[in-house]
C-alpha cells in the first residue's frame, strides 16, 4: 500500500476533503492529504465498534449513520469496498459490512510507528468507544471505555505522551458490569484532547466544535 494516499477520494474538493472541513476542529483538516497508514490507524480504533461476520466480513453497527458513511468514504480511500444498508424495516440501526484485509482486530495503539497515526487511532476508538457530553450546555468530560484493560493502560500510556492526562483506569460497577472499565481525560487536558485527538464522527465533531469557540 502507497504510504500517501493521493486518489481522487483523498484532494482538496473530494467528499473525504470536504467531510474532514466540515467536522474535524483539530489541525488535521490543515494538513492534506492524510497518509493511507493515517486512514488506517483511524479504522483500526474504530473497529472497536465492530465484528467479524462470516468469517471475512466485517461488520460495523450504529444508530448514526452518517458516520459509517463517513467509514465508507475512507475504506474507498484505500481501495476497499464497503456496503451499508439498514437492519431491518423498522429499527434506527445501521450496518456497515467489508472484506478490508488492512483491518486488524489485534492491532494497539503502541504497535504503530508514527506519532499521527496514534492520534488517528485514538480518534477512532473515541469514536467507537468514547463519550462526551450531547448539549454544550452540560459540564464537559471525554471518556473512553473498554472490556480491555491492558488496552486501555495502552491508550492512557500514548495519551500521556502527548500530554493528555487521564484518571485512574476504574469500574463503575463490579457488580453489574465486572468487565467494563472507564478513564476519563482531567479537565486540564480537555483542550489539548480536542486540539490533538479531536472527532471524526458528526455528532461529536460537532460538539466538540461548539466547546473550541467558547
Amino acid at each position: 500500500m502507497r504510504n500517501n494516499a493521493t486518489g481522487a477520494e483523498n484532494q482538496q474538493g473530494s467528499p473525504l476533503s470536504l467531510f474532514l472541513q466540515r467536522y474535524d476542529p483539530s489541525e488535521t483538516t490543515r494538513r492534506a492529504p492524510l497518509s493511507n497508514a493515517e486512514i488506517c490507524a483511524y479504522l483500526q480504533g474504530a473497529l472497536h465498534d465492530a465484528s467479524r461476520n462470516k468469517r471475512t466480513r466485517i461488520r460495523f453497527t450504529q444508530g448514526n449513520r452518517e458516520w459509517l458513511e463517513f467509514l465508507q468514504l475512507l475504506l474507498g480511500s484505500l481501495g476497499h469496498k464497503a456496503w451499508l444498508y439498514r437492519e431491518g424495516k423498522n429499527r434506527h440501526v445501521w450496518c456497515l459490512e467489508t472484506t478490508a484485509q488492512c483491518l486488524d482486530f489485534s492491532c494497539e495503539v503502541t504497535h504503530l510507528s508514527s506519532l499521527n497515526e496514534q492520534k488517528a487511532y485514538i480518534r477512532g476508538f473515541f469514536d467507537a468507544e468514547g463519550g462526551m457530553p450531547r448539549n454544550t450546555a452540560s459540564t464537559l468530560y471525554f471518556q473512553l471505555v473498554q472490556n480491555d484493560r491492558p488496552k486501555l493502560e495502552r491508550i492512557k500510556q500514548v495519551l500521556d505522551q502527548m500530554n493528555i492526562a487521564t484518571g485512574k483506569i476504574h469500574n463503575p460497577s463490579v457488580r453489574l458490569h465486572p468487565e467494563y472499565w472507564r478513564m476519563f481525560v482531567v479537565t486540564r487536558s480537555h483542550r489539548t484532547f480536542m486540539e490533538t485527538i479531536g472527532s471524526w464522527h458528526p455528532r461529536k465533531a460537532e460538539e466538540i466544535r461548539k466547546r473550541m469557540m467558547i
